[in-house]
């Protein structure tokens, strides 16, 4: 089984470019999508040339912004959007279908913005979510992917330095957040396989040139729960796949 995980800045304008014939190519069992800044109704029509998949999508309240969306191959047992508290569900961030081996849970973390403003909301929607991953995983174990809004570690960003603790993505409030999920026993898939690869990220801003330059962030992640960990074969990050600001990330088992 092979999923991708990919912030595509809009379904609608990146059906435009190469996404159709990049995922056609590449011919994934699921597809993950965040930002699709579409309705559900929006979503399946842009998606409608890429056959044998099943669409489960959620959007936000307002109109344009946010969105999620799961396409798959695999018919699910069962599917639900939000995470059942409403101050975080009016945003459309996350879908999970259940299969019979796993949860599988698509989200788009909110950003904290240039400016902060959302920073202490970004911490309480770290624990919530966590929470609600946990409860999850008492039943089967969960793959969460998606735009997690942070880099990691300084190795998952290019310049570690001038951004830590100024900069959304890479405050400490952040990376705790990721750290909650990881002291929770979730494991970062590509970091597990790939402990020391650097410049290898999947966000870059549109200023400077910087996707040219590789001035770039790792913000992109699929986590799993430890009982799947002997099944995974690979984690990869598309740096090849245009189309968006961001680049899609996969596993496969």
């Amino acid at each position: 089984m092979r999923i991708v995980s990919f912030n595509v800045n809009g379904i609608r304008a990146i059906v435009g470019k190469s996404f159709i014939d990049d995922m056609q190519r590449e011919d994934f069992d699921i597809i993950c999508l965040q930002e699709t800044k579409a309705t559900v109704d929006q979503v399946k029509l842009a998606v409608a040339p890429l056959h044998n998949y099943t669409v489960f999508a959620n959007e936000a309240e307002k109109k344009g912004y946010s969105g999620t969306a799961i396409l798959t191959k695999e018919t699910p047992i069962s599917s639900s959007i939000g995470i059942g508290i409403s101050e975080h569900d009016q945003e459309g961030r996350v879908v999970c279908l259940e299969f019979s081996d796993f949860y599988l849970v698509n989200v788009y973390v909110p950003n904290s913005g240039n400016t902060l403003l959302r920073l202490a909301y970004r911490q309480q929607w770290d624990a919530d979510f966590c929470t609600y991953l946990k409860k999850l995983e008492a039943s089967k174990p969960v793959i969460v992917c998606g735009d997690f809004n942070v880099a990691h570690k300084s190795i998952d960003l290019a310049r570690p330095k001038a951004n830590y603790n100024k900069s959304a993505g890479h405050m400490q409030e952040e990376i705790d957040g990721l750290n909650r999920y990881v002291n929770c026993g979730f494991i970062d898939t590509f970091r597990d396989l790939h402990p020391s690869d650097e410049h290898e990220y999947s966000w870059w801003s549109y200023r400077a040139g910087a996707r040219k330059r590789n001035i770039g962030w790792r913000i992109d992640y699929f986590l799993i729960s430890k009982q799947l960990r002997d099944g995974l074969k690979s984690a990869k990050i598309h740096q090849e796949i245009m189309g968006s600001d961001h680049c899609p990330v996969s596993i496969s088992f």
